[in-house]
């Protein structure tokens, strides 16, 4: 049978027309330059992204170094400033040793794939970031996924195993929720199966833990030998970038071993010294990550959500697709722009807004997010 005549994406526009008629097709969206509306849907938690010292800190690095790293970090891309980075983090989250990496993504992929492998199990929470879904994938590992926050579920699946070696996947802060994750619960199950726990810390640095060290840090497991934390420089950090953190000997491994590390492109300078520079920040203003939290408390009571916050993430489940996207819509035309999440970001039936508290967010800005939440969602509920 031939098929020259057929384009080889034809099937793409019924697939695009499946996705509108279910309320999923995305679109980009430009966003105004900063100041122009009230943001509570970016994860600049800290409202470290505008910051004087943290612009100054890129742009110093970019004169400095240039605006490239030029390399992978094993060719021309590691720079004096990337080691100062990974040596000053490591000291505030309590671990031996960082690698930083291009992304947050990039080094979820790095750490879990490197640190698994054919022959090994991971075990990951239901509701585990899509780059730690696409780690296991790749990892060639076999793969049991826990229900949400099973600490049972997860000691079942390391007790049943046959493979010598296993890694347990979580995030210690949920994306879409804001929900903590067992962490003290997991680590015993992973101490008594002897298995390695890895946490993904992206939306805990900068809230949680005594001035936002994070929820390891925060539940004594910070420099723990069988523990490895992965964490973004986007969020809390107001700049670009991601890290892997734990023994010497992991960094040592992922150096060797580790393919988004080796053949990638080593993060700009730029961004390297912007999150250098909100580093110091966070530690000079300790503050800043109970600030956050006291936010979030706000938006949670003008929202009538029934749970307090944990993180800075506000979760408003709203049901449909087309319910949220119009709420999240009617938000921006009054100024004021807020996330909007659906399937498969999270289960059907679920969708909602995500609105994502600042510690840098003023009075008149609450009085302001007051105002469009309480209309907006009266008419979507």
């Amino acid at each position: 049978m031939t098929r020259t005549g057929l384009s080889p994406l034809a099937w793409l526009a019924d697939v695009e027309q499946q996705r509108r008629e279910a309320g999923l097709r995305r679109v980009l969206r430009v966003r105004q330059p900063v100041g122009a509306e009230l943001d509570l849907a970016s994860n600049d938690y800290l409202g470290l992204s505008q910051h004087p010292a943290v612009l100054d800190g890129g742009v110093e690095a970019l004169r400095t170094w240039g605006a490239g790293a030029g390399g992978s970090r094993l060719v021309t891309g590691n720079t004096e400033l990337h080691e100062e980075f990974e040596a000053e983090l490591a000291r505030f989250t309590g671990a031996e040793s960082a690698l930083v990496f291009s992304s947050g993504y990039t080094a979820n992929l790095g750490a879990l794939v490197a640190l698994s492998g054919p022959g090994s199990l991971i075990v990951s929470d239901a509701l585990s970031h899509a780059s730690l879904v696409d780690a296991c994938r790749l990892s060639r590992a076999r793969v049991t996924v826990a229900p949400h926050c099973d600490v049972a579920a997860v000691e079942r699946a390391l007790a049943d195993r046959a493979e010598d070696r296993a890694v347990v996947v979580t995030e210690s802060v949920f994306s879409t929720d804001g929900a903590l994750a067992p962490l003290r619960e997991l680590h015993d199950v992973c101490r008594r199966h002897g298995a390695l726990l890895l946490v993904d810390e992206a939306h805990g640095i900068g809230v949680r833990g005594t001035g936002g060290q994070g929820l390891l840090y925060e539940t004594g497991l910070a420099g723990a030998p069988d523990v490895v934390m992965t964490t973004t420089l986007s969020k809390a950090l107001g700049a670009q970038g991601g890290v892997v953190l734990g023994p010497e000997a992991v960094r040592g491994h992922l150096i060797d071993a580790a393919r988004p590390f080796i053949f990638d492109t080593g993060l700009a300078p730029a961004a390297v010294g912007a999150a250098l520079a909100a580093l110091r920040v966070l530690i000079a203003e300790p503050y800043r990550a109970a600030t956050v939290l006291r936010r979030a408390a706000e938006l949670t009571r003008i929202c009538e959500v029934p749970e307090e916050p944990t993180s800075a993430v506000v979760s408003v489940i709203l049901g449909e697709p087309d319910v949220a996207v119009a709420a999240a819509a009617a938000c921006l035309d009054r100024g004021v722009r807020v996330g909007c999440f659906r399937p498969p970001s999270v289960p059907a039936g679920t969708s909602r807004l995500r609105l994502t508290a600042r510690a840098s967010l003023t009075d008149d800005e609450m009085d302001l997010a007051r105002a469009v939440l309480t209309e907006v969602l009266a008419s979507a509920r």
